[in-house]
C-alpha cells in the first residue's frame, strides 16, 4: 500500500467509520421494526379471518334453520339464497332422501362449521336437524358456501389480508402456485416468506374456523429508507474522499505520480513518463523507471511482431488440421509452426516406416545442412542410428549441444550445432478391464520431430521442449488420423469378406464408367453373377463353408479380370463385374473363361481343428451379359439388363451365360448362347484376353 493510500485510508477510517456504523445501526434497527410491523399485520389478518368466517358459518346456519321450518322448506331454501345467506341449500330426511335442494350444490364432502377437522374440504357448510310436530328429528337441513373466489375475496377484504385457499382440488393461478406450495409445506401456525418477500402464514381448521387456508401480506419495503442510508453514506464518503485525496497529495505528489505510472505501465501502457521537478532521490528514481519503460517498449514491439507471426502460423495450423488429410501438407504446417514458435533455424520430420525399422524422411523447413545436399525425401536413418535414431528407438526427447551433450550425428542425418527433438507419439490409451498389464514405457513413436541450431546461437530450453512436444502430440494426431480416414475410406467401400468392392462403390463406378464411355463412345459390359444352388451349400455344409466357398469364388473371379476390370460383391451369392471398353463379345469370352475355372476345381473347405475332414464343393455360376449403350442408355437400366439375363441363365439350366436381349438405339441384340457369343455381338472392339 502506498504512502498515499495509507493516509486516505487513515482519515476514512476516521471519518466515515462512525457514519458507516450509525448506518448499520438505523437499517438494523429499521428492517426489525418493518418484520415486527408485518408479523403484526399477518396476526390481525388472522384474527379478522376467523372473524369473518365465524360470521359465514351463522350466516349459514341461518340459511340453515330457514330451510329447516315445517312446510316452507322448497321457498324457505329459495329465499335463504335469494337473501344471500348461502350459495346452496339442501334438505334430507334421516335415511338420506332428498327432500329439497336450492342453488347450485359443491360435490362433497364439505366442511363443518360446527366440527371442523383436518382435512381439505372446497366448501363450507352448516346444519341444522329437521323436526316433525312432535320434536322428533326427521333429518337435516344442510347450508352451503364454495370456498371460490367469490368467498376468497369477501375473506380478504374482511380481514385486510391476501387469502388462498388449500383445498386438494384448487388450482392457485401461475402467480400464487409458490406462495401455495410454501403454505402446504409449512406446519399449521408457522410463517414462511416466498420468493418475491411476501409473508405466508398456513392455518388449519380450528373452532369458528372449518378450513384449510394461507394468509400472506407484503413484506416491508425499506427500499426507500435503504435509498436514503446509502445516499447519505455516499456523500460523506465522496467528501470524506476529497478532503483525504487533497492531504495526500499535497504531501506526497511526487511518490504519487510515479505510482500512477507505475500502474499504467503494469496496465499495459510503455509511453507512461513520470514528470522529474528535482535532481534529488525522486528525481533520479524517476529518470531511471524513463530509461526502463523505453527499452521496454522497444522489446515489446519485437515480441508483439514475434507474436503476430506465431499466431498467423498458428491460424495456417488450424486450417490445416480442420480442412485436409495430406499428411505431407499437415507435418509441413505444423514444423513452420515449430520453429517460428522456438527460433528454430532448420527442422525436420521423418516418420517410421511400416517395419519399424528405419526413419524416412517427409517434410523439411528452413537451411537443413544435408550430406551432399541430399533431398530430405531421399533420406532413410535406421531406427537406434544417430541423434534421430536414438530419439525413436527410445522414445524420449533429447535437446542439447553435440559436441557437449552428443550423441554422435550418423552421416545421413542434417548437421548441427545445437538440436531439440521429440518422438512423435500420442499418449497410450489406458487399460479398459483392469486385467491389461501395465508398462512404463513410452509409447511407440511414429516419427521424429527435430529443431536445429536456435536464432542467435542460444540453445533450446525447457520451454521449447515442451513446444516442440505439444507440436509433436499433434503431428501423432494427425498421423492418426489420416490413417483412420484411409482406413474407414477402405472399409467403407469394401466387402470384409470377400474383400472385393462393395454394393456402395458399384453405384458409384457404375455411374462414373458409364459417363466415361458415353463421352469416348466406348462399349461397357456389365456382367451379373450368381453362384448356383448357394443355399443348398449353406444348408449341407454350413455357413462357415458358404463363407469360404464365396471368398474362393471372389478370388478365381480376380484372378480372370483385368487390373482395369471392376469386381464387386452386390450381396449373398451375387457378384457384379464392369469390363470398360469391352463389347458383347469379349464379355462373352470372359463369362465362358469364368464358368469353366469356377466349375473345373471343387472349392476345398478346409473345417477348424477338431471338425470334420476337409471337403471339396462342387461350385457353378450363372450369368448375365448387357453391353452399354445397347441394352440400356443409363447404368441402373444396363444393370438391369444384366439382371434379366442372369434369370434367363438360372431359367436355362444355370452353369451358363445369357447375354440381354432388346434393341436400344436401332441395334438389334438377342440370346447368346455359349457357342454362338461372338457371331452375334455388334462389331465393337473386342475384350483382349
Amino acid at each position: 500500500m502506498t504512502l498515499r493510500a495509507r493516509l486516505t485510508a487513515a482519515f476514512l477510517a476516521v471519518v466515515l467509520g462512525p457514519v458507516l456504523l450509525g448506518a448499520v445501526f438505523v437499517g438494523i434497527a429499521v428492517a426489525a421494526v418493518s418484520d415486527q410491523r408485518a408479523s403484526e399485520r399477518l396476526e390481525s389478518g388472522a384474527e379478522n379471518l376467523r372473524a369473518a368466517l365465524a360470521l359465514t358459518c351463522q350466516r349459514l346456519r341461518l340459511a340453515a334453520e330457514t330451510a329447516a321450518l315445517p312446510g316452507e322448506r322448497p321457498d324457505a331454501a329459495q329465499a335463504a339464497i335469494s337473501r344471500g345467506l348461502a350459495r346452496a341449500v339442501e334438505v334430507t330426511r334421516a335415511d338420506g332422501t332428498v327432500l329439497t335442494s336450492a342453488g347450485d350444490l359443491p360435490a362433497r364432502p364439505w366442511a363443518d362449521c360446527a366440527a371442523p377437522t383436518t382435512s381439505v374440504f372446497a366448501a363450507v357448510s352448516a346444519s341444522v336437524d329437521v323436526l316433525d310436530a312432535q320434536g322428533r328429528r326427521v333429518g337435516w337441513s344442510y347450508a352451503v358456501e364454495p370456498v371460490d373466489a367469490d368467498l376468497l375475496g369477501w375473506l380478504a377484504s374482511a380481514s385486510g389480508v391476501r387469502i388462498n385457499s388449500l383445498a386438494g382440488g384448487a388450482q392457485p393461478t401461475a402467480e400464487d402456485a409458490g406462495l401455495v406450495a410454501l403454505a402446504r409445506a409449512l406446519v399449521p401456525g408457522a410463517t414462511g416468506t416466498t420468493d418475491d418477500g411476501r409473508l405466508v402464514r398456513r392455518l388449519d381448521p380450528q373452532p369458528g374456523q372449518p378450513l384449510t387456508l394461507a394468509i400472506s401480506v407484503p413484506a416491508p419495503d425499506t427500499q426507500g429508507l435503504y435509498g436514503v442510508l446509502v445516499a447519505v453514506v455516499v456523500c460523506a464518503g465522496l467528501v470524506a474522499i476529497s478532503v483525504a485525496w487533497w492531504l495526500a497529495r499535497s504531501t506526497t505528489q511526487p511518490l504519487t505520480e510515479l505510482a500512477q505510472a507505475v500502474e499504467r505501465v503494469a496496465a499495459g501502457d510503455l509511453g507512461a513518463r513520470v514528470p522529474v521537478r528535482s535532481q534529488d532521490e525522486v528525481g533520479r528514481l524517476g529518470q531511471t523507471f524513463n530509461r526502463m519503460t523505453r527499452e521496454m517498449q522497444g522489446y515489446v514491439q519485437a515480441l508483439t511482431a514475434s507474436r503476430d507471426q506465431l499466431r498467423g502460423q498458428l491460424g495456417v495450423l488450424g486450417d490445416t488440421l480442420a480442412g485436409t488429410h495430406d499428411l505431407d501438407r499437415i507435418l509441413q504446417v505444423i514444423l513452420q509452426t515449430a520453429t517460428a514458435a522456438t527460433g528454430a533455424q532448420a527442422g525436420v520430420v521423418l516418420m517410421v516406416d511400416q517395419a519399424g525399422s528405419e526413419l524416412r524422411g517427409q517434410v523439411g523447413e528452413g537451411r537443413l545442412a544435408m550430406p551432399g545436399g541430399a533431398d530430405v525425401a531421399d533420406l532413410r536413418l535406421p531406427a537406434g542410428e544417430g541423434l534421430l535414431g536414438m530419439v525413436a528407438a527410445s522414445g524420449e526427447p533429447m535437446r542439447g549441444r553435440v559436441e557437449r551433450d552428443g550423441p554422435v550425428l550418423s552421416p545421413l542425418e542434417p548437421c548441427c550445432v545445437t538440436y531439440v527433438a521429440v518422438p512423435i507419439a500420442a499418449p497410450a490409451a489406458g487399460p479398459t478391464t483392469g486385467l491389461e498389464p501395465q508398462s512404463d514405457r513410452p509409447p511407440a513413436a511414429r516419427g521424429v520431430l527435430a529443431l536445429y541450431d536456435r536464432h542467435g546461437f542460444d540453445e533450446f530450453d525447457d520451454a521449447d521442449l515442451i513446444t516442440l512436444r505439444t507440436f509433436a502430440g499433434q503431428a501423432a494426431v494427425a498421423v492418426d488420423n489420416v490413417r483412420v480416414h484411409e482406413e474407414a475410406q477402405r472399409l467403407s467401400l469394401t466387402d470384409p469378406l470377400t474383400g472385393l468392392s462393395n454394393y456402395r462403390y458399384l453405384r458409384e463406378s457404375l455411374r462414373r464408367e458409364v459417363e466415361r464411355a458415353s463421352r469416348f463412345s466406348r462399349a461397357l459390359a456389365v456382367l451379373a453373377l450368381d453362384l448356383d444352388h448357394f443355399k443348398e451349400v449353406n444348408d449341407t455344409y454350413g455357413h462357415p463353408a458358404g463363407d469360404a466357398v464365396l471368398a474362393e469364388f471372389a478370388r478365381r473371379l480376380r484372378a480372370e479380370i483385368r487390373e482395369v476390370d471392376f469386381a464387386f460383391r452386390q450381396g449373398g451369392e451375387e457378384f457384379v463385374v464392369l469390363l470398360p471398353e469391352t463389347d458383347a463379345g469379349g464379355a462373352s469370352v470372359l463369362a465362358e473363361r469364368l464358368g469353366a475355372a469356377v466349375r473345373r476345381s471343387p472349392v476345398l473347405v478346409v473345417s477348424s481343428t477338431g471338425g470334420p475332414p476337409p471337403r471339396r464343393i462342387p461350385v457353378t455360376v450363372s450369368i448375365g451379359i448387357a453391353v452399354f449403350p445397347y441394352h440400356g442408355t443409363t447404368g441402373a437400366a444396363v444393370l438391369e439388363a444384366a439382371d434379366d439375363a442372369l434369370y434367363a441363365a438360372k431359367a436355362g439350366g444355370r452353369d451358363t451365360y445369357r447375354l440381354a436381349a432388346g434393341v436400344i438405339g436401332g441395334k438389334a441384340s438377342a440370346e447368346v448362347t455359349p457357342g454362338a457369343a461372338k457371331a452375334a455381338q455388334p462389331p465393337r472392339q473386342s475384350r483382349g484376353g
